[in-house]
């Protein structure tokens, strides 16, 4: 079974559309030549964003990313926020063109499934098809464990109230989306939409749906949520998914 694209057509709404153009004019005028192209992931470029809730989330390919300071991108996408306050947050990811071309089933399921292209040549579309398998699986989560002890230091190590609020809300979606990607096989499907993702897993998975509608309220909410039990849980719900992945590989073995 071939994984479809998320988004087919873009279709950003006009409040949106002179953030989207001027960040990608800030971005080409500051990396000038080093620039291959730029995407969107998420509400804004399908059409369905709700001022003061949605955040902006662009992908940046280049040939080599240690070429894009971060924090000279950091300054645009602040003055981007100043100017644009309806916006909750922006997020940029940068990837090389080799690991797009080079790693199909992580970085280039990300340009060509789930992002659309803004600005550029989509190298999505130099991308073979992306068939749901359990090698496909395997790849995608290749690197979730360090992004979610990543999470884990942040939340456990910070005092501030917002960046609570924020390591709370990415780490329940980092979950859920980890936890999606072991009933692909039952989907067919790549969902963009949480609560469809929460509903498949509690269909198709043997995880406890309580946790799972823990996560899904967390990720909606967070203000109220201890630390503490929040942790507690999310422990709980990556043990489960480490020990699917686990069992997912040994499966594979002859």
């Amino acid at each position: 079974m071939i994984l479809e694209k998320v988004i087919n057509r873009v279709e950003i709404q006009s409040e949106y559309k002179d953030l989207v153009d001027k960040y990608i004019d800030h971005v080409r005028t500051e990396y000038k030549g080093e620039i291959h192209s730029i995407y969107m992931c998420g509400s804004i470029p399908k059409g369905t964003a709700t001022p003061f809730k949605s955040d902006a989330d662009f992908t940046i390919v280049c040939e080599n990313p240690k070429d894009i300071d971060y924090e000279r991108l950091s300054n645009i996408q602040d003055r981007l926020l100043e100017e644009y306050p309806f916006v909750t947050k922006i997020d940029t990811i940068i990837c090389s063109i080799d690991d797009v071309l080079n790693k199909p089933n992580e970085w280039g399921f990300w340009v060509k499934i789930i992002c659309v292209c803004i600005h550029g040549d989509d190298i999505g579309e130099k991308v073979p098809p992306i068939i749901i398998s359990p090698e496909f699986i395997l790849d995608l989560n290749r690197e979730t464990k360090e992004e979610v002890d990543r999470i884990h230091r942040l939340l456990s190590n910070t005092s501030d109230n917002a960046l609570k609020t924020r390591y709370i809300k990415g780490y329940s979606k980092r979950l859920i989306r980890a936890l999606y990607s072991l009933v692909l096989v039952d989907t067919g499907v790549w969902q963009d939409d949480m609560l469809k993702m929460k509903i498949a897993i509690v269909d198709y998975c043997d995880i406890d749906s309580a946790l799972v509608d823990y996560l899904y309220a967390c990720y909606l909410d967070c203000s109220s949520v201890l630390v503490e039990e929040f942790l507690e849980i999310a422990d709980e719900v990556y043990s489960y998914f480490e020990n699917a992945l686990k069992a997912m590989a040994a499966s594979r073995k002859p």
